[in-house]
């Protein structure tokens, strides 16, 4: 998806201005009537208005930390909850929040509402900052008139999310540090180590075994031709990061992570928790089936998977249930089906959903407290045989030298 900016009219007539992701220009005006903008505007990039190109460019250099979003949220939330007006609630958070750039979004969002606009627009013109679901959980609360009850099920949510992807970092610590153990082993022996005992065993004239012949072999290339390594390594790099920015690019990368071995498990598992979480949110905030599905499009984080919610849009469109469809979708889990299918036909979905995503949060903390103590002895077996390969490399040939000496 390419990003757009556009100028458009809200439903009161008020102009705002944003950027929105859509495949083409046509397809992002489609997006703004939906939303019952009016569009007068929509031009390819995020360079739409100077204040909001400044905008757009503080969000993307100064990416706020989850926890300062969360406390943002919380404070929002609360000050809401006591009855403060927005406008008011706004500027107290410009007061209270220490974070510069949530200070100015503060402020430009009390802005935007004295202005008219509504509090779904204020948060939609930072999308670097509140993302898709954030937006519309809150249009959704506002619609509803159970803004509160919506920010305390979007607080969870943040909260839940963040812990989770606390959990992966925590549990991939460790693992990070032998691999930049082993990158450092591999470099001291190859680069210092290999050299100086190549130039004994070649005034020594021995025949070296494979190891040592490996390891030369691999030293004079780097050493050789390391401009034509270092260019590959980093053209790879570029390509890879351009091909993923890709839509066919992210599909086969995200479908291929879900293949992984002992990886693709707790993915899946990640994501299933995910799309009940959100899903059970949406549904219980007053968001239809079809928009719930669309913002689960742009937020469940696998475009495998994600693909797959356009397909399920167009059999719903048809006047099918979302269970039958699910059933034929790949990537979903039996039981998320078949808890679906109960949901649905019990009127009972939210509740469904929410059964599903704490079972899949009690899995994903198990999976990967359980994929980080087997990531372990794999990188320590990895280690220990880079080390004894290069030991094997230098130590053969020695006592190679050895044995001819004692004949001499």
């Amino acid at each position: 998806m390419a990003s757009f900016s556009y100028t458009a009219r809200n439903e009161n007539g008020v102009k705002m201005e944003g950027v929105i992701d859509a495949e083409s220009t046509e397809a992002a005006r489609a997006i703004l009537f939906s939303r019952g903008y009016v569009p007068l505007e929509v031009k390819a990039g995020a360079g739409g208005g100077f204040s909001l190109g400044l905008g757009a460019l503080a969000d993307a250099l100064s990416p706020i930390p989850p926890k300062e979003l969360i406390l943002f949220t919380k404070q929002f939330r609360t000050l809401f909850q006591a009855g403060i007006p927005i406008t008011q609630l706004l500027q107290v958070l410009q007061n209270q929040t220490e974070h510069k750039r949530l200070k100015a979004i503060a402020a430009e969002m009390s802005q935007a509402i004295m202005g008219g606009a509504t509090l779904y627009d204020a948060f939609r013109a930072h999308p670097k900052v509140f993302s898709e679901l954030y937006c519309s959980m809150m249009r959704a609360g506002e619609a509803s008139g159970a803004l509160g009850e919506v920010m305390n099920r979007l607080v969870y949510l943040l909260e839940h999310e963040h812990k989770i992807r606390s959990d992966i970092k925590s549990a991939l610590r460790y693992p990070k540090m032998v691999v930049g153990a082993l990158a450092v082993a591999f470099f001291v022996l190859l680069n210092l180590v290999i050299p100086k005992f190549a130039d004994i065993f070649a005034r020594a004239k021995i025949e070296l075994p494979l190891p040592t012949r490996i390891a030369i072999g691999m030293h004079h290339i780097l050493a050789t031709y390391w401009y034509v390594v270092l260019a590959v390594v980093v053209a790879g790099i570029f390509a890879y990061k351009y091909w993923v920015r890709t839509e066919e690019g992210r599909y086969w990368r995200d479908r291929l992570v879900l293949r992984l071995p002992g990886v693709g498990p707790v993915i899946q598992k990640s994501v299933m928790a995910r799309f009940a979480s959100i899903f059970a949110i949406l549904q219980s905030s007053g968001v239809s089936v079809l928009d719930a599905l669309d913002v689960l499009n742009n937020t469940i984080g696998n475009a495998a998977i994600a693909r797959e919610f356009t397909r399920i849009q167009e059999q719903l469109r048809e006047g099918r249930g979302i269970a039958e469809p699910l059933r034929t979708a790949r990537f979903f889990t039996p039981l998320v089906v078949n808890m679906v299918a109960i949901g649905e036909e019990s009127g009972s979905l939210d509740a469904m959903l929410n059964d599903v995503a704490r079972h899949y949060d009690e899995e994903v903390e198990y999976a990967v407290a359980g994929m980080a103590e087997a990531i372990g002895p794999v990188l320590i077996i990895t280690l220990a045989a880079v080390v004894g390969f290069f030991a094997l490399a230098i130590f053969m040939p020695m006592w190679d030298l050895t044995k001819v000496a004692k004949k001499m």
